[in-house]
């Protein structure tokens, strides 16, 4: 057991002459900098994407590892969608924390960049671990194919054609 499998752990002052406050940031395309420079060592940058959650107490963005703790900042998500694979007509979501999970259709939204958008985490226990958003990247986008189906649906002057997110978990209608 590690001292961050305890909910204390997260409010013991930091260590003398320290802050939990720290320069690292997670960039919209789920690139981590500190200092302003990019986070370049592959198995750091990955070890990095698994230490993300919550304060239990203030609910900030923290990287912890179990032994230790900062905030650090996110400009869009702290979660995002590398890839995703079809297994029997449900979408497979491969996390950039390297966990998988079963997509839930009626989670997908668009914003206005037609950058599409879910909630992942929905099903850990504890309220530090309540959902987190995750972004689609471009890739895991495109994977998307086999599951949209585009229907046209009259409109008062032009058909407007819609498109819409099929898996075996349910179907919703995106607006991009």
């Amino acid at each position: 057991m590690k001292p961050g499998d305890h909910r204390e752990f997260f409010r013991l002052a930091a260590p003398e002459g320290r802050s939990r406050e720290s320069t690292i940031r997670l960039d919209g395309e789920g690139r981590f900098f500190h200092d302003g420079e990019p986070v370049e060592h592959p198995k750091l940058r990955d070890a990095m994407h698994t230490w993300i959650g919550r304060h239990p107490d203030d609910g900030r963005y923290i990287l912890t590892n179990g032994y230790d703790w900062c905030y650090f900042a996110v400009d869009d998500v702290p979660y995002f969608v590398r890839s995703l694979r079809d297994e029997n007509g449900d979408a497979t979501l491969v996390l950039s924390d390297g966990t998988e999970e079963v997509l839930d259709p009626p989670s997908v939204t668009a914003n206005a960049r037609g950058e599409l958008y879910t909630t992942v985490k929905a099903f850990q226990a504890g309220a530090e671990n309540r959902p987190f958003a995750a972004k689609f990247s471009r890739f895991a986008q495109g994977q998307l194919g086999p599951f949209l189906e585009s229907t046209s649906e009259p409109g008062a002057e032009l058909d407007r054609e819609t498109v819409s997110l099929v898996t075996k978990r349910g179907r919703t209608k995106l607006a991009i």
